[in-house]
């Protein structure tokens, strides 16, 4: 009976050791192929261009391609759902911003959590919002704009990327503080929206910031005002939207890099480790730059920095969504 006990033992410790090793192993060749990066939001936008810039990056420091999926819908819980179902093995990342990972969460009836289901790799970039406008809007400042809205209720017509995206709360909000009244039309995401505003087909929006500075710079679009509590150095003519007189709401529209619950620790690290590479590179950090974001320090640059930072973002806005009486819109 001993015998047998101890064999039972050995061959059990044997197999331990065994799983450990493979997972070790495991650990140690990845990445042996290349990795899938979701990013939830049609391409062309701020967080698909940012997603392709970090990709690239991290390709030199993993040796392996990340190839960006857009995978869209549902307030982007379509893309998170994808994300969140992969193997947990390193090869599916999901990149987030405050709608997909904050806003919606609020809304949607998901099969995820957001905070139990994903293992955080890094904070990326943070961008302010921006009020926005057509050219042909006969308004030249916020003040002008306010007085125009009071005089035309429900005649705007402002783009929401989703319902309770950072656009969507940002115009609830700018509605509600300013007395006036709008109509929000539905957009799957940023880059469709910012072309119907080029083009004068939709008359407002709340944008990253980073996402206009082309635009606005280039004359296509009116800026009215930023949604933080200083001006944005990359227009600091345009004013906050305390100045205008619609104070407190300043939503920093921020994106971070998850993987899935039990991925290994070993792999979280090299993936850290590529990220950090890749935001430390002065070229990689001109290009960001020069699109208007603003890059995490390297104090924030670590899992235990974005799951503190995600956590504290959805205790301050879901409460005030969900007190908004959101309606879910389809888009």
């Amino acid at each position: 009976m001993k015998t047998m006990s101890r064999a039972v033992a050995f061959a059990a410790a044997f197999g331990c050791a065994n799983l450990a090793c493979g997972i070790s192993t495991q650990a140690q060749d990845y990445p042996s192929r290349p990795i899938t990066m979701i990013v939830p939001f049609p391409a062309g936008g701020p967080t698909d261009t940012l997603g392709r810039i970090l990709g690239e990056g991290m390709r030199a420091s993993l040796g392996q391609p990340i190839v960006v999926e857009n995978v869209t819908g549902a307030g982007s819980t379509i893309g998170v759902t994808r994300a969140a179902q992969a193997a947990p093995d390193g090869y599916t990342l999901a990149l987030g911003n405050w709608t997909s990972f904050v806003g919606s969460g609020a809304l949607y009836r998901t099969s995820y959590d957001l905070l139990r289901d994903f293992e955080p790799i890094s904070l990326l970039t943070f961008a302010p919002m921006l009020i926005v406008g057509k050219n042909a809007l006969p308004v030249k400042d916020a003040r002008e704009l306010i007085a125009w809205l009071k005089a035309n209720p429900d005649k705007a017509s402002v783009a929401s990327v989703g319902a309770g995206s950072a656009a969507h709360v940002c115009g609830l909000y700018f509605q509600d503080k300013t007395d006036t009244r709008v109509q929000f039309v539905p957009y799957r995401g940023g880059a469709p929206a910012m072309q119907d505003l080029v083009g004068g087909q939709i008359d407002l929006m709340c944008a990253e910031a980073s996402q206009t500075l082309t635009y606005v710079r280039g004359g296509k679009m009116k800026a009215f005002a930023v949604m933080s509590q200083t001006r944005w150095p990359a227009l600091p003519d345009v004013p906050t939207t305390d100045e205008i007189g619609a104070p407190g709401m300043h939503i920093s529209f921020w994106h971070g890099l998850w993987v899935q619950k039990g991925t290994s620790k070993e792999i979280i690290i090299k993936l850290n480790g590529a990220v950090q590479d890749t935001l430390a590179d002065p070229i990689v950090r001109q290009r960001l730059t020069d699109l208007g974001q603003v890059i995490a320090t390297r104090e924030q640059q670590t899992p235990a920095a974005l799951a503190a930072y995600h956590k504290a973002e959805i205790e301050k806005w879901w409460p005030i969504i969900r007190a908004a009486n959101i309606k879910v819109e389809a888009n």
